[in-house]
């Protein structure tokens, strides 16, 4: 496996395991039972995308992302300072917003940068962004 395909690889299980992590956070606060539907279908959505990263990393005994307890709670600290003072349904999809708006920007400089991997691992980068793109626009209405 080239070093791009790694990179790329790498990026989709960083992002996919934050997003199940803040989906995992948030989860515990939301109050609307349409939210929180839209956030448990978001969530086996990037595990399925993360899972095939994770595939295509194992089949070519590629070293995976593996995320750190550091991060993880650095993570759910921020979610919980921003929500402190407001926990609705429209700060909550804000924040998810934002969260995937981030994920949207660092798929993007990984695939800018590691323009020299294949079409599987490009695939599945693009599909975590066009899924990110779409989950925005589901949230919007939470707003």
């Amino acid at each position: 496996m080239k070093k791009d395909d790694q990179e790329i690889l790498k990026e989709v299980q960083k992002n996919s395991s934050m997003a199940i992590n803040a989906i995992e956070t948030v989860s515990q606060m939301v109050h609307n039972d349409e939210l929180l539907q839209e956030l448990s279908k978001e969530k086996l959505l990037y595990s399925v995308i993360q899972n095939k990263a994770t595939d295509r990393l194992q089949r070519e005994r590629a070293e995976g992302y593996h995320g750190s307890g550091v991060q993880d709670m650095m993570l759910k600290g921020s979610i919980q300072m921003n929500t402190l003072a407001n926990c609705s349904t429209s700060k909550i999809a804000e924040i998810m917003i934002q969260g995937s708006s981030k994920g949207i920007t660092n798929m993007w400089k990984s695939m800018n940068h590691h323009q020299n991997s294949g079409n599987t691992s490009m695939e599945i980068a693009r599909e975590l962004v066009a899924f990110e793109e779409k989950t925005i626009n589901r949230l919007k209405k939470f707003l």
